[in-house]
This record gives C-alpha cells, sequence and structure tokens, in this order.
C-alpha cells in the first residue's frame, strides 16, 4: 500500500543513510522500526513510569528559551 509520511529532514536524510548501510530499501526499514514498536505491548492506563532525574548544579545551557520547545528540541540534537 502507498502512504505519504511527513518525516523531520535530518531523520529521513539518516535513515536512507541507514538503509544503504544495511543494503536494504527505505520501505523495508520502516515496516522493520513499524513492526517494532508494534509488537511491544502498551503501556497500561495508570501504569507509573519512572523518569530519571537531573541534579546537576550547571543550570540552563546559554542560548535556551525555556519558553520555546524548539529551542529546548534544538539543544538536545546539538549533543548527537
Amino acid at each position: 500500500m502507498r502512504t505519504t509520511l511527513n518525516l523531520d529532514d535530518e531523520l529521513l536524510i539518516e535513515a536512507k543513510a541507514q538503509a544503504a548501510r544495511r543494503r536494504t530499501t527505505l520501505t523495508a526499514l520502516v515496516e522493520q522500526g513499524l513492526s517494532l514498536v508494534i509488537s511491544q505491548p502498551p503501556p497500561e492506563p495508570g501504569e507509573t513510569v519512572e523518569l530519571p532525574v537531573f541534579k546537576g548544579k550547571r543550570g540552563i545551557r546559554k542560548g535556551v528559551d525555556l519558553t520555546s520547545n524548539r529551542s529546548m528540541f534544538d539543544a538536545c540534537d546539538a549533543d548527537t
């Protein structure tokens, strides 16, 4: 079945590179990823999830605007 997906440009670039390294198609890579996610049971309603807590003393990174999701996402992506 044919469908259209809107993917982040950087994600698509990395996915195509990963598919090439694995000598497979982008379609096969997406199918494998979806199969992995679908095969995992969803969390139970009301199930508590323990989140990690950062207890550092450095504060906020320079240039990060805590009122902007894009600013925070960009700061996270800068470390990868």
